[in-house]
């Protein structure tokens, strides 16, 4: 009888290991990609007329091109909401980024994606940069649920020799390998370094547990901009745009292409892996594109208004896509409101994960939305409150208010063209035009990886006729400025005047959101402790 219960409780364990291995395998590997600063025209399913960007193209074709998506204006932020699912003004980081050594971070009380993905049995690995905070290690990924951490701290730096220049008396190396510092990559492109090391993470996965890459490149960000190296490419992608007749935005147009061809490389490599099949990729931008030289940077979101740090559409309005096998519904554009927040419960909820045991959110999940194109569960976005410079800007419904000194960098930029830095299109339109769909076509069936493309048709923003007073109509310091974004995406009509019932209620939103705004701003002063100089030339935690 011993001997029979021995056999039973054997086959029984047995049989729960088989159980908890099959749930395992049957999660779906998930791939996040973030581009950095990468602006709203800048991705040809976007309409691009310079810049081909087949291999991203094709994933968007083929799963969910969100042209309804949020993002918060700059970095920091951004990340920070991805990586919670909460809104930045519940955890600190709502005004600006983490420069040099500013003693803050992302809480070390908010549970973050890869921790709540370890709980479902994910393998959880980091390609790229951080950007929340370095001060003590335990702000590092590596204590933060990441597995392994391949790339850096700081919000930019040199492509190449991987140093971070917060000013000329705060310089030094930022590049690492789990908590060593990693010198082997001096000297080599990040974009290329980061497409190695996730094919390398994906190449020796045990396809029997989900994997978990999150992959936020360096791309397309300027570089360090006090020593003037603002954008940084090979030589082989500069040379794929002659067409562009200005240097830093054909500069700009190869890094963009260097990123294309790392995203389409991976992809490959998880098709290659037997592993795509069973695979979300999500990708998207982490701000609007730095335009015309803002931040040492050739970016553009035209015909939306503004840039990155704004509260504009520029700044706000990310480049965004949900590409996998697994979605019952693709190959469509969803306008449906999302927000940046939404990816951890959506993400969570595809891996297996009961959206309950996520607490305290401010995003939602939309997994079945997306699946189905089904109808909308989001009806509003806060896009920031910053208590420091006194802006506030929110959407709800078809409406967005926006009041504060957010004026500076508000026009509308078309990308660089001609030789010298101007903003002006080249007036031979068609000849631009042509280039490109012979570049494209090139690209898609020739170039450095083949996807067996999928082909779409580009996602335009329709702007309307530009009224001459559209750069004035909004006095956002002295009175609230309200925009209908269907119909306005450009926010050339500012007009609060007419709709004076719309304005007192999201201005009433915003006080109540204000009024859950229970953690101040983390934001602290650069601390002389944690400058390189005297910590043997090296961007590391200083207060441990």
């Amino acid at each position: 009888m011993r001997r029979f219960c021995r056999i039973l409780c054997f086959l029984l364990l047995t049989v729960v290991i088989l159980c908890r291995n099959a749930v395992a395998q049957a999660r779906p590997h998930i791939i996040l990609i973030v581009a950095d600063d990468l602006g709203y025209n800048d991705v040809s399913f976007h309409g691009s007329n310079q810049i081909p960007t087949p291999n991203i193209d094709s994933l968007a074709y083929g799963g969910v091109i969100l042209n309804n998506y949020y993002v918060s204006p700059i970095c920091t932020p951004t990340r920070g909401a991805l990586m919670t699912g909460r809104h930045p003004i519940q955890t600190g980081l709502q005004s600006g980024v983490i420069v040099a050594s500013q003693p803050y971070g992302l809480p070390l009380n908010e549970t973050i994606m890869p921790q709540y993905f370890q709980k479902l049995g994910y393998r959880r690995h980091m390609v790229g940069k951080w950007h929340l905070g370095f001060h003590k290690k335990e702000f590092t990924p590596m204590y933060r649920g990441f597995e392994t951490h391949y790339g850096y701290y700081l919000g930019c730096g040199d492509y190449y020799d991987h140093t971070s220049e917060a000013n000329e008396d705060y310089f030094g190396f930022d590049f690492w390998r789990n908590t060593t510092v990693d010198l082997t990559g001096i000297g080599q492109y990040s974009t290329e370094l980061f497409r190695q090391e996730a094919n390398n993470i994906i190449q020796k996965h045990n396809t029997s547990e989900p994997l978990f890459l999150y992959l936020p490149f360096q791309a397309v960000h300027s570089g360090n901009l006090p020593s003037g190296k603002y954008l940084q490419a090979p030589t082989k992608y500069i040379k794929k745009f002659p067409h562009i007749q200005n240097t830093q935005r054909r500069t700009y147009a190869a890094m963009v292409s260097a990123l294309d061809d790392a995203v389409g490389s991976i992809v490959q490599n998880l098709k290659d892996k037997k592993m795509y099949s069973n695979s979300i990729i999500v990708f998207t931008t982490d701000n609007g594109g730095p335009a015309n030289g803002f931040d040492g940077n050739a970016a553009s979101n035209f015909p939306l208004r503004g840039v990155k740090a704004t509260l504009w559409e520029g700044g706000v309005r990310g480049v965004g896509f949900i590409s996998s096998p697994l979605l019952k519904t693709k190959g469509y554009v969803s306008n449906q409101m999302i927000h940046v927040t939404d990816w951890l419960p959506t993400l969570y909820t595809a891996a297996g994960g009961k959206v309950g045991d996520l607490k305290r959110l401010y995003g939602i999940d939309q997994w079945q939305v997306l699946q189905t194109n089904g109808k909308p569960v989001r009806n509003e976005m806060l896009h920031n409150i910053d208590p420091y410079d006194k802006t506030a800007a929110i959407r709800v419904g078809d409406y967005k208010l926006l009041y504060g000194p957010v004026m500076g960098w508000d026009g509308w930029y078309p990308p660089y063209q001609l030789s010298e830095n101007s903003s002006q299109l080249s007036n031979d339109r068609t000849k631009i035009s042509q280039h490109f769909d012979n570049n494209l076509v090139q690209e898609m069936e020739f170039g450095e990886v083949s996807l067996n493309p999928v082909r779409g048709s580009p996602v335009t923003i329709q702007c309307g006729p530009k009224p001459a007073n559209a750069s004035t109509n909004c006095q956002a310091k002295k009175v609230p400025c309200l925009y209908h974004i269907p119909s306005d995406p450009c926010e050339y009509n500012n007009i609060a005047a007419s709709n004076m019932d719309i304005v007192t209620k999201l201005v009433a939103k915003i006080t109540e959101y204000k009024s859950t705004m229970m953690v101040p701003p983390g934001n602290k002063p650069v601390d002389p402790a944690g400058n390189p100089r005297v910590n043997g030339g090296i961007w590391k935690p200083w207060l441990d």
